[in-house]
């Protein structure tokens, strides 16, 4: 996967973030509300976020070096923890605008003009925000899906603020606009520690979704019609790729070479699986030796050989 092809997409995000900072600004300059404050606010947050995911992903793409034998892949939860932070910034700066305004409400000016302005900001944050989520999930990029989610906590933000500014319009009731920011506030904060937690799993090397799992195990299941049987398992994810090991038990009067080759195979096999990057590595034992039975889990037990 060519990295342009992920990048534009942040590209396209920095651009919408621009954009509602300033619709967004313009609304609270015009009506003189705490929400549509806070809602900007946030808006610069997501500015910020994807410069920063811009820049992870880019690292996450760098090929395998010297130092990093596996690869940058990780850089995408640093990315994604970042913004799970930044939520939660932006989650607390709003409740912190207002409480002021719950203890001493302040009339709203040229609402229709400011609902208006913030309507279109949150058009654009829905638009973008889906297609990153689409196109994160599609190309198993959590930089993409994680910064797409951050631009929906944002539209929630918006709509919440805009019901609690048609609210104060109608009935005149000064303090709904607060508290429904704080109230969206608070679902901002659900989100970010979402983001912040499975970013925390991919750094702790999780192991890869039940469903790969299955089609992994369905195949190895199968190579017993060939007397070829596996155990050590061992599956994690790290960003877009994911690496998967497993010892083959393979009858012990097969030469070097057949065991080599059937090797390959179910490498080449287990490849063709996934859509995104993976990385297989086997390790071929006699299914006769007591001693294979031994080397199982990921501390090896080497057991002790006569010479």
């Amino acid at each position: 996967m060519k990295q342009t092809s992920l990048a534009k997409f942040l590209y396209l995000s920095i651009a919408a973030a621009i954009v509602t900072i300033l619709l967004k600004f313009y609304a609270y300059h015009v009506t003189g509300s705490m929400g549509f404050l806070s809602d900007a606010l946030e808006s610069i947050v997501n500015l910020f976020a994807a410069l920063f995911a811009l820049i992870m992903l880019r690292v996450s793409q760098k090929p395998a070096d010297d130092g990093h034998v596996f690869g940058h892949s990780k850089a995408e939860y640093f990315s994604s923890a970042t913004e799970g932070a930044l939520i939660l910034i932006a989650a607390f700066s709003i409740i912190r605008s207002a409480v002021p305004r719950i203890i001493a409400p302040a009339p709203l000016e040229n609402i229709n003009t400011g609902l208006l302005f913030s309507l279109l900001a949150s058009v654009v944050n829905l638009v973008v925000g889906l297609t990153l989520i689409m196109n994160g999930k599609k190309r198993k990029s959590l930089v993409l899906e994680a910064d797409g989610r951050h631009l929906m906590t944002d539209v929630w933000t918006s709509v919440g603020v805009i019901l609690g500014i048609l609210i104060v319009k109608f009935t005149g009731w000064l303090i709904i606009d607060p508290i429904i920011a704080i109230l969206v506030a608070l679902n901002i904060i659900y989100t970010g520690f979402k983001l912040i937690s499975r970013s925390a799993s991919g750094l702790m090397d999780a192991t890869i979704p039940a469903e790969d799992l299955e089609k992994v195990t369905l195949y190895l299941d199968s190579l017993k019609e060939n007397e070829i049987e596996y155990h050590s398992l061992l599956t994690r994810v790290a960003g877009q790729r994911k690496f998967i090991s497993m010892h083959l038990l393979v009858p012990g009067e097969w030469s070097v070479k057949q065991g080599h080759d059937w090797a390959d195979q179910v490498e080449e096999t287990i490849i063709g699986l996934f859509d995104e990057p993976v990385t297989v590595s086997t390790h071929i034992e006699p299914v006769d030796d007591p001693a294979s039975v031994k080397d199982i889990g990921i501390d090896r037990v080497m057991p002790r050989r006569n010479p």
